[in-house]
């Protein structure tokens, strides 16, 4: 293989992937508003001589390169999150800025240049000739990550009948490759209370106070959790407080908490439901611990109802897509660390759920993802690019 021209390749499309990102980055796509943005990577697909480009009856993006036997898939997600406090921001989060070495703007990194970089690095394997009979490149372009992790990857396997052999994941990996996440999953808390005027308390049952205590036990449980070698710590953290109450002037009747949970290899959804139920205070006062159930219709309108748990991942430094990763990144840009995210992203779905492996490289930083004032490097559109483009032949040169 030719590393040399497809470095040369990728570079020379530095300015087309520059654009086709700011183009995207004016487009506001969070989960379930995701049209626009499919619409636009569609027509550029088009436009690079994709051999298929279309969207699926949940809104997501899928096209085709090649007609060979192996299925090699390159995922990334097109809806962003929010702005946040636009006040947080030094510049217009949806026009964005560029500079010689970086590209600004809202889903820069996270992650709208992976399916960038990958619409690109498919176009380089069809201008140097390297699509074979070996192999067909799928890219896709998926919804409602933000909101749900996976679901869409659900659907293109359960009811697309779509399996690759594996899956690459450009989600920022810092220049890494990774090769494993911990799972996570969305839990509630709730406990009831009675309602009395707040000038005599006494007569009430404060279900806030209740939770107070509960809330104590629940921040203790978070340094008790389980580590592994490679993954690290399962985390919990409380993201949400919600309660009922008939005014200001009354005692709170009922008080409610999410927690976002975060799970280590070994831990299951059903071990975490059990260590919240077994707090003394959760005991003490009947609280019900349950988990979340995601039912929100894609931008098409479709409804695919799934329990919020997100299971934990992690394929071989030895795998093959681990191997193959490596060889093609070496062969341009020398010896690569292979680490793990610390966010989750669709291998939920793709390994977790379904056994699919899936192996992790994408441009930008974790860091940048949801944070304002995102940014994503040029280079690093160039280098994914470049590495998508090298990586099925060398993974079929290995079977």
């Amino acid at each position: 293989m030719d590393f040399g021209a497809i470095k040369t390749k990728a570079e020379g499309y530095r300015g087309d992937m520059t654009k086709f990102l700011r183009d995207l980055v004016r487009l506001p796509g969070e989960s379930t508003g995701e049209k626009e943005t499919a619409a636009r990577i569609v027509e550029e697909m088009k436009k690079v001589g994709f051999d298929e480009a279309g969207i699926d009856k949940m809104g997501n993006v899928i096209g085709y390169m090649g007609t060979g036997k192996t299925l090699i898939a390159i995922d990334g997600h097109i809806d962003t999150v929010g702005v946040g406090n636009r006040d947080n921001w030094t510049f217009d989060p949806f026009e964005g800025y560029e500079t010689e070495t970086e590209i600004g703007g809202r889903g820069t990194s996270d992650q709208l240049g992976g399916p960038v970089a990958a619409v690109y690095g498919a176009k380089i394997m069809k201008d140097l000739g390297l699509l074979s009979d070996k192999y067909r490149v799928m890219v896709t372009g998926t919804v409602q990550e933000e909101d749900c992790d996976g679901l869409c990857w659900e659907y293109i396997i359960k009811e697309e009948g779509i399996r690759p052999e594996f899956v690459v994941i450009t989600e920022p990996t810092d220049g890494h490759i990774y090769r494993g996440q911990r799972g996570r999953m969305e839990i509630r808390v709730d406990v009831q209370g009675v309602s009395c005027h707040g000038s005599a308390p006494e007569r009430g049952d404060n279900a806030i106070y209740k939770m107070g205590e509960i809330l104590g036990e629940v921040k203790a449980l978070n340094d008790r959790l389980k580590t592994d070698a490679f993954l690290g710590k399962g985390t919990l953290a409380v993201s949400e407080i919600f309660f009922t109450s008939p005014s200001r002037c009354a005692v709170a009747d009922s008080c409610a908490i999410s927690i976002d949970r975060r799970l280590t290899w070994g831990e299951t959804y059903q071990s975490a439901l059990d260590e919240i139920r077994a707090l003394p205070a959760v005991k003490k006062y009947g609280a019900e611990v349950s988990m979340y159930r995601y039912d929100r219709p894609s931008y098409t309108g479709v409804r695919y109802p799934i329990d919020c748990f997100f299971p934990t991942w992690v394929i071989p430094e030895d795998a093959p897509a681990t191997v193959a990763m490596v060889k093609a990144y070496e062969g341009m840009y020398g010896k690569p660390k292979v680490d793990k995210w610390t966010f989750s992203t669709n291998g939920v779905s793709i390994m977790g759920r379904n056994g699919i492996p899936c192996i992790g490289f994408g441009p930008g930083k974790e860091a940048q993802a949801h944070a304002p004032n995102e940014k994503t490097w040029k280079d690093d559109l160039v280098r994914c690019a470049a590495v998508y483009a090298a990586l099925p032949t060398v993974y079929c040169a290995g079977k």
